[in-house]
């Protein structure tokens, strides 16, 4: 449980720093009102549903499907979407099939995506 809890919070100041670092946001709890674009806030939104409604994994395809390491606004989308799905219950998680851990490995794929591993590789290493 306590290592469960100290992933989630590593995540969530990961996603906060890149947030500020990379587009100027300052925020404790970012969410998809952060997004101007309104074509990108739909897309968000949209793979949030699918999280909510338990199709994580599409969901979560579907986003690396979106990605281009050109498109900054896709590293936005990316990273507002594992941190939702980081403050998901771990019940919730493990009853969709989906780990805390593969949020940790989704968020490690865009940042090599997008050239970040040296921010996240501090951030996600092993307590």
């Amino acid at each position: 449980m306590f290592e469960q809890d100290y992933v989630m919070r590593l995540i969530k100041e990961m996603v906060r720093v890149i947030l500020k670092l990379l587009f100027n946001i300052d925020s404790e709890s970012p969410t998809v009102e952060l997004i101007e674009n309104k074509v990108q806030k739909e897309t968000l939104e949209n793979l949030l549903d699918m999280i909510d409604a338990g199709k994580i994994n599409e969901a979560e395809n579907r986003l690396h499907d979106l990605i281009s390491d050109e498109d900054r606004e896709s590293l936005e989308i990316a990273l507002l979407f594992y941190l939702y799905l980081n403050n998901k219950a771990d019940d919730f998680l493990e009853e969709h099939d989906f780990s805390r851990e593969e949020i940790k490995l989704g968020l490690e794929d865009v940042a090599d995506i997008f050239g970040l591993r040296s921010i996240t590789g501090r951030f996600l290493m092993g307590p």
